[in-house]
């Protein structure tokens, strides 16, 4: 099989992924809540979204931001039962998110307590794409969409931000390809990062 970021853009399987999390370490924190959507074009070829029992309480405050309540998830499967639908999900594809770092480090942290690995994929953060090729009043992930007129369903969810993030990285890779970009070496490139 083809290293993904050889790959040509519509050949290449992207997987768009999110974590709501009960605070902002990973190593202290838990994670909630994960979506992912993967697409081949505008084919969309597989969907995680699924609330995760952290083994211990949300914080209200942190409640407050993404609206998953202790309630919610006391009934929701721990990670380590979720973990390998997303392991299959990612599998030979290119990982994107907003603040990528973020959801990558969380993910990493829940898949080593659960003795596994995050795979080594290319990763595109459409933070670090907007931060380079675009002047956004600010680069949060609503804000860009609503510069670029994308409507958002509800906030600070997993499920509706990938969907978001798909939406805002496809208006960034018609820009890029009406430019040349052909590969998705060419969209690392672009992010700054190394092919």
């Amino acid at each position: 099989m083809l290293e993904p970021s050889k790959l040509n853009i519509e050949d290449a399987v992207f997987t768009f992924i999110d974590v709501e999390t009960t605070g902002l370490s990973p190593r202290a924190a838990r994670v909630c809540e994960v979506a992912a959507i993967s697409f081949r074009g505008a084919e969309r070829v597989g969907t995680l979204a699924e609330l995760v029992n952290p083994g211990g309480p949300i914080p209200p405050e942190v409640s407050k931001i993404h609206g998953i309540t202790d309630e919610m998830v006391k009934d929701s499967p721990a990670f380590g039962a979720v973990a390998p639908r997303l392991l299959d999900m990612l599998e030979g594809s290119v990982i994107v998110a907003h603040n990528a770092e973020f959801d990558t480090a969380f993910l990493s942290a829940e898949l080593e307590r659960v003795g596994l690995k995050f795979p080594e994929l290319p990763v595109l953060d459409t933070l670090l794409l907007a931060r380079r090729n675009w002047k956004f009043k600010s680069n949060r992930l609503g804000n860009i969409a609503a510069e670029l007129n994308i409507p958002n369903g509800s906030w600070h969810r997993a499920l509706s931000d990938v969907e978001m993030t798909r939406k805002i990285f496809e208006h960034f890779v018609n820009v890029f390809r009406t430019a040349g970009a052909v590969t998705v070496a060419d969209l690392i490139e672009k992010s700054g990062g190394k092919k």
